[in-house]
């Protein structure tokens, strides 16, 4: 059987993919670049929303306290009141508290058991809180001193 349009067929005379349409090349070529694209822009939003590291640092006051909480995700989270006092609007004043979580079960167990001592802690900030860090961007790595309350 000859081929009267002399392009190349697999034996059941469907066209082999050197014998495709230009335009249909490109736009594979397109679609797979698109989605490649695609894929490790959201992987990189991904790794920077949740993964990178945005700040870190040292805050300082008396640990109100440290739970385990959660629905679905069981997390530890606590609460350090600094010093000083902060405006919430005019004519208002709060105590200025400093929420944090916790992924390290022997630190929070630590922690758990100085409630009421001043301490320093640690802390990393992310861009957004992920369920199982915890319900806060700041994350508590370690104690760095405290005192016992007298």
């Amino acid at each position: 059987m000859s081929n009267p349009n002399n392009t190349p067929t697999t034996p059941n005379n469907t066209p082999t993919p050197s014998s495709l349409n230009p335009f249909v090349k490109w736009l594979r070529n397109i679609g797979c670049g698109l989605l490649i694209t695609l894929i490790l822009g959201s992987g990189g939003y991904v790794y920077w929303k949740y993964y990178s590291v945005f700040g870190e640092g040292v805050k300082s006051g008396v640990l109100n306290y440290v739970v385990l909480k959660g629905d679905i995700f069981k997390t530890y989270e606590g609460k350090l009141i600094m010093e000083g006092v902060a405006s919430a609007g005019q004519g208002k004043i709060e105590s200025n508290n400093f929420t944090f979580s916790i992924e390290n079960k022997e630190l929070a167990q630590k922690l758990m058991r100085m409630g009421g001592e001043k301490v320093e802690l640690q802390y990393k900030e992310y861009h957004g809180k992920l369920p199982w860090r915890g319900h806060s961007v700041y994350v508590v790595d370690s104690i760095l001193s405290h005192e016992i309350k007298k």
